[in-house]
């Protein structure tokens, strides 16, 4: 099936927004602050969040640390893998599209991380109840968890508007 325009923009437009941005900042943050010192860059923010560069040789939430080689390995099978499936999607699945689009430039943020530094650059720490002792994340999770929520979000309106188009 050849890909729209339109199409082909949503999933790689998504994919490269989210690498860049997860690039840039990784960057700005190992040029800008030590590790493992939680930072309040912006003071106004600190209520919120903070900056902590973290070292991340795990998986998520720096578990497995040990994993490292193999999650290199299936990170970019599960990348192809959404590439390919990306393919088969109807032109009409745009939110799935762009969803998608935004897992695979989060997962390749990480996965340039893995390859090109040996660990993935964590700096995002939470400030607030209920997430003050979440793990310190960065702009590639982030892409990755909001698009699991589009995707899920799509999934569930999705059949209601089909039924209601059936009606």
């Amino acid at each position: 099936m050849k890909l729209s325009l339109r199409s082909r923009l949503l999933f790689y437009g998504g994919a490269v927004t989210a690498l860049v941005v997860d690039q840039l900042s990784k960057s700005w943050v190992v040029n800008t602050f030590p590790a493992y010192t939680p930072t309040d860059f912006f003071p106004w923010l600190s209520p919120i969040l903070s900056f902590t560069f973290v070292r991340n040789t795990g998986v998520a939430f720096g578990l497995f640390p040990q994993l490292g080689e193999i999650f290199k390995v299936l990170v970019a099978c599960v990348i192809v893998g959404i590439v390919l499936f990306q393919h088969s999607l109807p032109q009409t699945e745009t939110w799935m599209r762009l969803a998608l689009g935004l897992v695979t430039g989060g997962a390749l943020g990480n996965l340039v991380d893995r390859l090109t530094r040996g660990f993935v650059v964590d700096f995002l720490d939470v400030n607030f109840w209920p997430f003050r002792n979440y793990a310190v994340f960065n702009a590639a999770d982030s892409a990755i968890v909001v698009g699991v929520a589009v995707l899920l979000l799509d999934s569930f309106l999705m059949p209601q508007e089909e039924a209601l188009a059936d009606a």
